[in-house]
């Protein structure tokens, strides 16, 4: 098993939870989602033969392979939370790194989202909103269906118990 990229030293209230493993496997197919149209441009210029054959495929080739191969795993190494009684920590990143720490009593509501691709591997995103315009909503992608459920209906019951 891969190391966890996620140190000690920027988690000051505790460890992080990783992501659950398939989320790579997400991001791997959407990547590759996003490669295909790429794909039908580099066949049109491989027939159009404006270069030496298989120069455009070759390229394709190696950068395909490094978008999907390395920058989804590197992607899922440095994305964690902490949950705690009153607030959700989203960390992520390596270059950009963020910390947001989503306090329960700003949440106004949450949401539960998935795709076609995350509802086969049974993963989800969790999404808190709060007040506010700017980074009013923190998404927490990567977590099994049951779990995200079981995080928002854990915050609903904070909030609820904060308005009584």
């Amino acid at each position: 098993m891969e190391e966890r990229a996620l140190s000690s030293e920027h988690d000051d209230d505790g460890a992080l939870t990783p992501l659950h493993p398939d989320h790579i496997k997400v991001l791997r197919i959407n990547a590759l989602l996003m490669l295909l149209p790429v794909l039908a441009g580099v066949i049109v210029l491989e027939i159009a033969d404006f270069a030496p054959a298989g120069l455009f495929a070759g390229l394709y080739l190696l950068v395909a392979i490094f978008i999907l191969w390395r920058i989804p795993r590197r992607r899922y190494r440095f994305k964690g939370f902490a949950m705690s009684g009153d607030r959700l920590r989203v960390v992520r990143g390596l270059w950009w790194h963020s910390d947001t720490v989503v306090p329960f009593g700003r949440v106004q509501h949450i949401d539960v989202d998935q795709g076609p691709v995350q509802r086969y591997y049974k993963l989800a995103t969790l999404t808190l909103h709060t007040a506010g315009t700017h980074n009013a909503s923190v998404h927490l992608p990567g977590l099994l269906h049951e779990e995200a459920l079981a995080m928002r209906e854990e915050i609903r019951a904070h909030i609820k118990r904060e308005t009584l």
